[in-house]
């Protein structure tokens, strides 16, 4: 199995950006974080971030074959993309949607996700552990 995990914009800067709301932990622990479980559950993982709206609707266009699941935490792209879930549903990869804070528990705007509808789940607030839990979702959604 391979996994392609999205990470959208300002996510490279995880460990100086809010760290009340994201934490202290890196950019770079994240991945490691992700590579880790991949290599436990025996999965292949290929992460990518980036903070242009148009690079991540590439990457899941590029995914179509390659890929048999993808993990996307489209950050502030959750609220205002139409081009992301258009994407998603036009490769038909199951997809699932993560936050690493609870957008329901912040700022109104950020209670609209317009990928959500092309995501088979969402997991949000769960900080890290959110990314494996929605590999380990889909793991077993595949394998069933």
């Amino acid at each position: 199995m391979k996994l392609l995990v999205l990470n959208g914009p300002n996510l490279n800067l995880l460990g100086m950006r809010e760290p009340e709301i994201y934490g202290h932990e890196t950019y770079a622990a994240l991945c490691e974080k992700i590579r880790a479980h991949a290599a436990a559950c025996g999965v292949e993982v290929e992460i990518f971030q980036s903070n242009h709206e148009g690079a991540l609707v590439d990457r899941i266009q590029e995914a179509c074959g390659v890929f048999d699941a993808i993990v996307i935490n489209p950050a502030a792209y959750t609220h205002t993309s139409i081009a992301i879930p258009d994407a998603l549903k036009a490769v038909r990869i199951p997809a699932v949607e993560v936050h690493l804070s609870d957008p329901a528990r912040r700022e109104a705007f950020r209670r609209v996700s317009y990928v959500r509808s092309a995501c088979v789940a969402t997991i949000a607030g769960h900080g890290f552990d959110g990314y494996t839990e929605a590999m380990d979702l889909l793991c077993r959604m595949l394998k069933s």
